[in-house]
């Protein structure tokens, strides 16, 4: 007989940062994870994401009610339960990160019943996926770009990228001494946050050129297709367009590749209806023959991306790399600027560290 979903809790909590940070378009002081466990047949499955406090709320409400009773097994059928129990509530934003961090939970679930690797279970491709120093806040003093830039070299990593787009004027001048610190054979990114409207973009690709930039995050607003299109098309030809980082469903990332609209697609499991969402943008990005980047949270799309044909990448985000460092054994570093799958660990390879992180736990 097939283990059943027997309860499912959820805790949230805050972790500050560690220094004032801030993007094109927003700034922040703390980071909220709300995470969920899922027990069956006497084994504990884990899940989160980094949203609000009321995604628990929608968790307990209405998502737990859909998966308890339900075989641990039946992973898909769970899924399609939840999406259809959030129609009324709107199936983006905070509905689809619930989704997500309980879809999470659910694989990790199963992987553990079944004591395989998630990677494993989902049909490896690989035994790890390279990942890129993320950070680089617009808050960030000159000094503090380029120790925590050159600091990722140092570890390994060979593709850093930063924040732009706060204050344009000083954009290029910020870039030309990330690009001083880490020299001339580590790979540039820049993320704008969908900061500059066409025109900006347009004129700050090709300075960033001669800086040898070679990924344009969110140049324009994700929304805008016909603006990343535009970008896309008369961009510097070694520099890649990408996003969609805010895509909620498969539809999000069906769009953006129908109007061809980057050069990578961005997918984030956290959001996108967990693995099982992120699985359906790695087939879209399959199909429309373009790679696909894993947006933050390293510790849990190191599963999936060893599992997806196209993900070329792991955003190896400062703030969660900080986070599931405290909050979980697995949560392992990089080497020579890849992570790898631990093959003895089942599941996404993570343990809580409960009393460490019951110190920022609010709710």
């Amino acid at each position: 007989m097939e283990p059943v979903c027997e309860r499912i809790d959820v805790a949230v909590y805050e972790v500050p940062t560690d220094s004032p940070e801030s993007d094109g378009t927003y700034a922040w002081g703390s980071t909220t994870v709300v995470l969920v466990e899922i027990r069956a047949g006497g084994v504990t499955g884990i899940g989160y994401t980094y949203a609000d406090t009321s995604t628990a709320a929608l968790i307990r409400d209405k998502l737990a009610q859909v998966v308890e009773g339900r075989s641990a097994f039946a992973v898909s059928g769970a899924w399609v339960a939840m999406c259809e129990a959030v129609r009324n509530l709107g199936s983006a934003g905070i509905a689809s990160m619930a989704i997500s961090a309980v879809d999470i939970a659910l694989w990790d679930l199963k992987s553990r019943l079944l004591g395989l690797p998630l990677a494993t279970l989902l049909g490896r491709v690989r035994d790890g996926i390279p990942v890129y120093g993320s950070g680089g806040f617009t808050s960030y003093s000159n000094k503090q770009l380029r120790d925590q830039l050159t600091g990722w070299v140092e570890a390994g990593i060979p593709c850093v990228k930063m924040k732009i787009g706060r204050e344009p004027d000083k954009d290029v001048a910020r870039v030309r001494a990330a690009r001083e610190a880490i020299g001339p054979k580590v790979e540039l990114f820049v993320d704008a946050n969908g900061a500059y409207d066409r025109k900006q973009a347009m004129a700050m690709s090709h300075a960033l050129a001669d800086l040898d930039v070679c990924w344009f995050e969110e140049p324009v607003s994700s929304d805008d297709l016909p603006g990343l299109r535009l970008l896309r098309d008369r961009a510097p030809a070694k520099m890649e367009i990408a996003a969609g980082e805010y895509g909620y469903d498969a539809f999000y990332f069906r769009r953006m590749l129908e109007a061809e609209a980057v050069d990578v697609l961005q997918a984030d499991a956290t959001r996108c209806r967990g693995v099982t969402g992120f699985l359906q943008a790695a087939a879209l990005s399959d199909a429309f023959s373009i790679p696909l980047s894993a947006h933050t949270a390293p510790a849990i799309h190191r599963q999936v991306a060893c599992a997806t044909l196209r993900t070329r990448n792991i955003e190896y985000f400062h703030d969660h790399v900080r986070i599931e460092r405290m909050f979980f054994d697995g949560a392992d570093p990089p080497r020579n600027g890849v992570l790898c799958v631990d093959l003895s660990r089942p599941g996404l390879g993570l343990e809580l560290k409960r009393a460490d992180a019951e110190a920022y736990r609010v709710e």
